[in-house]
């Protein structure tokens, strides 16, 4: 290792060297030969000349490139990377190409993922914009409407309130739903962790959206009768709303007498995995990976004649993994959706 060390430090100091002594020594055994003084004692001007050159050589090289390397460095302001503080600045060309070589790599992954938070920044933004636009225009509307002159009119005034109520209780949703999404991405929101019977939870879910269900003839049932109690250990409060908007996604886009299925399974010896199974429009291939993501609506014109935030499917993988539990989707467009996620069971 040193012996390489050696060659590529000093080989061209050494070759450089070497020609200007065989050069000069040349010259002044030609010049002392002309002027009929040469002697043996020329041998030892090459014995001088050359540890002379190359001091001196070596010298002037390195200072020359050291010079230029360091304003590489500080032009870059790699002397901040934290892998170059501990180090010297080195001389060596090979090392120096690796450093920037390096450098370049970490700015363009660095660049890439600026770029991609921006697209997201921007589209975020704009989703943003719209949830909130529609509804406050809508209450805007009859409100200004009312202030026309309608506001005499009794059955107007109380079709036109109740209208925009409505609008002001979506934009309520939407920013409660805003909050919280917040609040689980911080950190900032605790879960209240207790045991409870999972079964007798999607009982009661079930019971709530009975009647949004029949609306469109779907059946939500389970896949066995479940006799004994399941019991796991999170939070009870969260855990059903994370149940309440899978199931309320399932009636929303199932199609008419269809079925919302739940299943309750052992994955593990303390792990159990909860299915949320339908059969209604399903999701292609190309809409799963962003399915999470705040806002994103697969069908966004179907999604909003629906209503809600477009903040459903967010909330429950944040819910989940603030469980540090997973969540899976499958589907097929036409065929229907499945989603599942996993608790720790107690016993």
């Amino acid at each position: 290792m040193q012996k390489s060390n050696f060659k590529k430090t000093y080989k061209f100091a050494i070759r450089t060297s070497l020609y200007v002594t065989m050069f000069t020594t040349l010259l002044v055994s030609v010049f002392l030969y002309y002027y009929h003084t040469f002697n043996w004692q020329v041998i030892f001007f090459p014995l001088i000349c050359f540890p002379l050159c190359f001091a001196i050589v070596q010298y002037r090289v390195e200072r020359f490139i050291y010079r230029r390397v360091k304003n590489i460095y500080d032009n870059l302001k790699l002397l901040e990377a934290t892998n170059l503080r501990q180090q010297p600045i080195t001389t060596d060309m090979g090392t120096l190409k690796r450093e920037i070589d390096k450098y370049a790599r970490d700015k363009k992954i660095e660049i890439e993922t600026l770029k991609i938070r921006e697209e997201y920044r921007k589209e975020f933004i704009g989703n943003v914009s719209h949830e909130l636009k529609t509804p406050l225009f809508t209450v805007q509307g009859y409100v200004d409407t009312l202030l026309d002159g309608e506001i005499e009119d009794e059955k107007i005034r109380k079709k036109y309130l109740t209208r925009a109520s409505k609008g002001v209780e979506r934009l309520t949703y939407i920013i409660k739903d805003l909050d919280m999404i917040t609040k689980l991405e911080v950190g900032d929101l605790s879960l209240n962790k207790e045991e409870f019977d999972i079964v007798k939870l999607v009982q009661n879910v079930f019971e709530l959206f009975e009647m949004k269900a029949a609306k469109k003839n779907i059946t939500l049932t389970f896949d066995i009768d479940y006799l004994e109690p399941i019991m796991v250990y999170a939070d009870k409060e969260r855990i059903q709303q994370v149940l309440t908007n899978l199931i309320v996604n399932s009636i929303k886009y199932g199609r008419t007498k269809g079925t919302t299925e739940i299943s309750i399974e052992n994955l593990i010896k303390n792990k159990a995995i909860i299915r949320v199974t339908d059969n209604g429009e399903g999701i292609s291939k190309q809409n799963l990976p962003r399915l999470f993501e705040r806002f994103y609506r697969v069908d966004k014109s179907g999604s909003r004649k629906e209503g809600g935030s477009g903040l459903g499917l967010s909330i429950v993988k944040h819910i989940i993994e603030a469980h540090e539990e997973k969540i899976y989707v499958e589907s097929e467009l036409g065929v229907g959706s499945e989603f599942s996620f996993t608790l720790e069971k107690t016993k």
